[in-house]
């Protein structure tokens, strides 16, 4: 574990209304989790990531196509401040206090969205991906300043007290899902670099195209409470380390895209 990731995330409590606004609306914004500093660092090597995939700075300023919609990946560098941050035990313990009880890392991946038209990326909730049967939370950080115009996230307030919703295809020729009926009452979250906002697996969430000439770049980590069990391809439920969903361990280079795709969730 690299030698900053004691330090990365600072160790902090959740206040009592930090928590019953998660709660009660499905998300709650936590300001400066990290420095923007920091946050400068990371969107970096995120860039750095997406040119090893073909995927250059100038390529990020013009979309082409609908899978400029978001750019996903999990991979990231052994020794990086990625790596710091994915594995912090501080950012854990945020997941845990969220979730009322021991959490463990599910996965992270980078959240980037092209400029000059990277496309709506549909409302959905990420337990229409894998099934957990308890909860599931996603620590969200802006790398960039998130405006409306650059398509930043959207939450869809108490969404998360209806359970797993139908879902159906995107429509956008690829693997990601989306609800039945687009909301209506949306919150943009507009954020800084370096703001984090934790939401639910069940909060209903989107984001809207990138009409900047800059790319949106953002970074999810996700956890799930200890006694949660997961089901996907059709198997019996399982989770935890030896039956985990998807390796989460840092490597030396970042490797070709998977033809697949991980649908992120």
């Amino acid at each position: 574990m690299p030698a900053s990731s004691a330090t990365i995330v600072p160790q902090r409590t959740l206040t009592a209304d930090e928590i019953a606004s998660y709660k009660a609306d499905g998300y709650v914004m936590l300001r400066q989790l990290i420095s923007t500093e920091t946050a400068a660092v990371i969107r970096e090597e995120i860039l750095d990531i997406m040119d090893a995939l073909g995927l250059s700075r100038e390529r990020l300023g013009k979309a082409q196509g609908t899978a400029d919609k978001l750019r996903q990946t999990h991979e990231y560098l052994r020794g990086s401040q990625l790596d710091a941050l994915v594995n912090s035990e501080a950012l854990c313990n945020i997941a845990a206090q969220l979730m009322e009880g021991p959490s463990t890392l599910y996965m992270p991946f980078t959240a980037v969205k092209a400029g000059g038209g990277g496309g709506e990326f549909h409302f959905h909730q990420d337990n229409q991906y894998t099934t957990f049967d308890g909860p599931g939370t996603n620590l969200w950080f802006a790398l960039t300043e998130m405006t409306e115009a650059n398509g930043c996230i959207r939450m869809v307030p108490h969404t998360h007290l209806e359970g797993t919703l139908e879902a159906k295809a995107s429509g956008d020729g690829d693997q990601h899902k989306r609800v039945t009926t687009d909301p209506t009452n949306n919150v943009p979250m507009l954020m800084q670099p370096g703001d984090c906002v934790a939401f639910t697996r069940l909060t209903v969430h989107g984001s809207g195209p990138n009409t900047t000439d800059a790319p949106r770049v953002a970074y999810a980590v996700q956890f799930h409470r200890n006694d949660v069990k997961a089901v996907w391809d059709d198997q019996p439920p399982r989770l935890l380390v030896e039956h985990q969903r998807w390796a989460t361990a840092p490597v030396d280079r970042i490797g070709k895209p998977d033809p697949a795709g991980r649908d992120g969730h």
